[in-house]
């Protein structure tokens, strides 16, 4: 494991970044713990429950009101769907 100092990480961040996502251990020193940087993979309900700190009942009401709320705007012919040119769509 390749080990340094967070002054020497700093300066080499995104290097440090490249070469754990392709694998390598890195581990940067804080106090006497050495702190690894690896690739996190996130799934999306994951994120909400630890980004926004939900519980899975809260992210399931929100979930189920967000998919009537779509529904209506799609019945009410509400909904924009995105062209791929973000300028033409919100001057629409």
């Amino acid at each position: 494991m390749t080990t340094l100092s967070p002054t020497q990480a700093r300066i080499n961040l995104s290097s440090l970044l490249k070469r754990a996502a392709k694998g390598e251990d890195i581990g940067i020193l804080h106090g006497d713990q050495v702190i690894a940087l690896r690739p996190v993979k996130v799934h999306s309900d994951d994120y909400a429950l630890r980004e926004y700190a939900m519980t899975e009942q809260e992210l399931a009401r929100f979930t189920k009101r967000m998919d009537k709320e779509i529904a209506r705007e799609y019945k009410a012919g509400t909904v924009k769907r995105y062209t791929g040119d973000l300028e033409a769509d919100i001057a629409d």
